[in-house]
């Protein structure tokens, strides 16, 4: 049974549970000067083109036509250990224990603002929302759990602001989102590979295959899904800013390929056939052209996975508070409750793969290829920041910022290994020349050591097997952000 989890972007930056700074697999990388504050009272500070997504009732803020771009490079590194698991027949997996997942990767955004006239600003942008992506050893333990998970967003936005009065304003965004998706694991076989030449003896032939040691499976999809953002700005005293901005979900269904590889050819399969040996229905065949039991090479089934990524409502402060200090602050929600479950079923019409996969003792279910529960939920995630005006052309930042894990600790999964994060940032904006200007930042995550014990369920969520994964994980990551700044 296949175990996916979710989602990400064309330029990935993020891997397992070191995600940038994110909660689940949502990013914030979409503006390097929000990241020096922690992204604390952003899209309330105004401050350039990114909060084209960030805010776009702020546009109106903004007093020339702007152009904004940045690169984000991402530094993270997961370590297990202790990892030990089972096969599907309950026999010890042979693999690795312990090693690291590490990756430098780099996330870029582009962002352009302008105004249409005294009251209506606009802006278009491209960014990444969200993000995920691992690969471990092909030898690890826990091979038959998780092995690459790769998935990838690409946003292209516009947005509209109008303002009401002097201290108000309204904004509207529409996006184009387009997902891609990989994710793969090796399959287990009810243990077969884990019995090795033991099972001549109930052949009482030497008939042992090692080519299901190297069944793999595999599921890639894509899709594009519109998405809509709403946005409120607003100055309470002179010195003292608000915004709400809402995130609205996108709804994916991904199609694509179901792949495997290697795969056992039962009696029941081949049954009458001249080219087959058939000991019992349930036991793999012996193939008589190369005295070694039977192997399927390939099967590809089309299928799809419905996915929702989830709605997000942050509200904002920034706040003046002398003529060379500010303060930022924001509190976010995250509706993760949306993401239940994972379904992968089969839209092919010749199914290979589900003709096994949702039978009663497998999956349950008619079309089941791969299913995983995952009921995450809602989340609350918090920022301050704090912001020094050095000189009159450069602006020192720090923040400190807290997200919430949005997984129980019966759902966490090798895919996705994550606990509650704690992340400080610093950084600068200079004034380079009069039209031009650059922010840099870093952000470093902390995140506390946890642990997995992961099983199979069925498509009834009712646990499959005696199969199950059991490892130590510690995260970190780093992150180094550049945006240049251009006013017209």
């Amino acid at each position: 049974m296949f175990k996916p989890s979710s989602l990400a972007v064309a330029i990935i930056a993020v891997f397992g549970a070191s995600q940038a700074h994110a909660e689940g697999y949502k990013l914030y990388e979409q503006s390097v000067s929000a990241m020096g504050n922690a992204y604390a009272g952003r899209g309330a500070e105004i401050t350039d083109a990114s909060l084209v997504y960030s805010n776009p009732a702020a546009l109106s803020q903004l007093s020339k036509a702007s152009l904004s771009t940045g690169l984000n490079l991402i530094s993270a590194k997961t370590d297990y250990k202790n990892a030990k698991a089972q096969s599907a027949g309950g026999l010890s997996v042979v693999g690795r224990s312990e090693g690291e997942n590490s990756l430098l990767e780099a996330v870029p955004f582009a962002f352009y603002a302008d105004k249409l006239d005294d009251k209506l600003s606009y802006g278009v942008g491209f960014y990444v929302p969200f993000g995920l992506s691992s690969d471990y050893d092909n030898d690890w333990v826990g091979r038959y759990f998780a092995d690459e998970t790769a998935i990838q967003v690409i946003a292209l936005q516009g947005s509209m602001a109008y303002q009401l009065n002097h201290n108000w304003s309204l904004g509207v965004g529409l996006s184009v989102n387009h997902i891609e998706g990989t994710l793969s694991k090796y399959k287990d076989h009810n243990g077969l590979c884990e019995t090795g030449n033991r099972i001549n003896a109930l052949y009482q032939a030497d008939v042992y295959n090692s080519a299901y040691c190297d069944s793999h499976y595999e599921v890639s999809g894509d899709d594009i899904a519109p998405g809509y953002s709403l946005g409120l700005h607003g100055k309470l005293t002179d010195n003292l800013a608000i915004a709400l901005v809402y995130h609205s979900e996108l709804r994916f269904r991904l199609t694509g390929d179901s792949v495997i590889t290697n795969t056992p050819i039962t009696g029941a399969n081949v049954a009458g056939s001249p080219n087959y040996i058939v000991v019992a229905p349930q036991l793999p065949a012996i193939d008589k052209k190369t005295g070694k039991l039977a192997a399927s090479t390939q099967l590809v089934e089309r299928s799809q996975v419905p996915l929702t990524t989830p709605a997000n409502l942050s509200l904002s402060l920034d706040h003046q508070f002398a003529p060379q200090w500010a303060w930022q602050a924001s509190l976010s929600w995250t509706g993760w409750s949306a993401f239940e479950h994972i379904e992968i079923t089969s839209i092919d019409a010749k199914p290979s793969l589900s003709l096994s996969t949702q039978q009663p003792t497998n999956l349950a279910k008619p079309g089941y290829i791969g299913y995983i529960p995952e009921y995450w939920h809602d989340t609350l995630s918090g920022a301050l920041g704090l912001s020094y005006q050095y000189q009159p052309n450069l602006k020192l930042k720090t923040g400190l910022a807290y997200d919430e894990n949005p997984i129980s600790s019966s759902h966490k999964t090798a895919r996705v290994p994550t606990a509650d994060r704690t992340w400080l940032t610093i950084g600068a904006n200079w004034q380079l020349a009069h039209n031009w200007s650059l922010d840099l930042a870093y952000g470093y995550m902390w995140m506390g050591q946890l642990s997995i014990n992961e099983h199979e369920f069925n498509a009834n969520d009712v646990q499959l097997y005696k199969s199950g994964v059991q490892v130590d994980y510690k995260n970190h990551a780093q992150v180094l952000g550049a945006q240049l700044n251009y006013l017209f």
